[in-house]
């Protein structure tokens, strides 16, 4: 239960979907957002940090597109290895299918929490284009978000190498402009997210990060007497800062 609500734990996916979850007509923005829930690539937590955060985008005027990804990762592979591909097509499929969609090409972002935080920042900072050979046009779209927000992010550094960013992290000066929120008691700890801020205020890639002092972990958008939870303001405030959310 989080906020007095069950959630729902969705497990054994092996076939990813892509769902739109279109923003109201009256105030459409032309932004889009792929929608990335976490579950420590165990599971995903599909209506706390999936509908529900495409239902808050909607009232943006943001269209969501909440991505089902596979998991569990396969014993042997990479912990990201199947969620990335599915994750690099998503983003694929949302640029090429961008007219029909009614969206704008250059305005489309991602979102993951805890583990798909680490999704959304690794498919934020490709190594390559793609993990998977081309299956048809929309493979030739860029794969790489516009802008980023990862709430409460799992795996970003390395705690035995004092916090170095992982591995899978390509961090340069063409990542895009991130928007990070963590409380200081998550057990993912917060190390995690002030190091990633470090990494991307070195590579000169604009970011804004908000650390709260308790909250713990795995709360979404659902409001408790946690200031933590109010990140959702902040983020709002982040993107009409940087103009993604002004009608078209």
């Amino acid at each position: 239960m989080i906020a007095g609500k069950p959630v729902i734990r969705l497990g054994n996916v092996s076939k990813p979907t892509l769902t739109i979850f279109h923003a109201p007509k009256e105030h459409d923005t032309g932004a889009a957002v792929l929608v990335c829930p976490g579950g420590g690539y165990h599971i995903l937590a599909m209506d706390l940090e999936g509908t529900e955060i495409c239902d808050w985008l909607n009232s943006l005027g943001i269209t969501g597109a909440l991505l089902k990804y596979r998991v569990p990762k396969h014993e042997g592979e990479q912990r990201s290895a199947a969620a990335l591909q599915d994750a690099q097509r998503a983003m694929g499929l949302l640029r090429h299918e961008a007219s029909d969609l009614g969206i704008d090409p250059k305005r489309i972002g991602v979102i993951g929490f805890s583990a798909g935080g680490h999704l959304a920042a690794v498919l934020s900072n490709p190594d390559k284009e793609r993990t998977y050979p081309a299956i048809d046009a929309a493979d030739a779209a860029s794969c790489q978000p516009d802008f980023s927000l990862l709430i409460y992010p799992a795996y970003l550094t390395i705690k035995e190498d004092n916090d170095g960013i992982a591995r899978d992290l390509n961090l340069t000066s063409n990542s895009p402009p991130t928007f990070i929120a963590m409380a200081e008691n998550d057990p993912v700890r917060v190390e995690t997210a002030l190091f990633y801020g470090a990494a991307l205020r070195k590579a000169a890639v604009p970011f804004e990060l908000h650390i709260y002092p308790t909250g713990g972990h795995g709360y979404g958008l659902r409001r408790t007497k946690e200031p933590v939870t109010t990140w959702p303001d902040r983020a709002a405030e982040w993107m009409r800062s940087r103009n993604l959310l002004e009608r078209r």
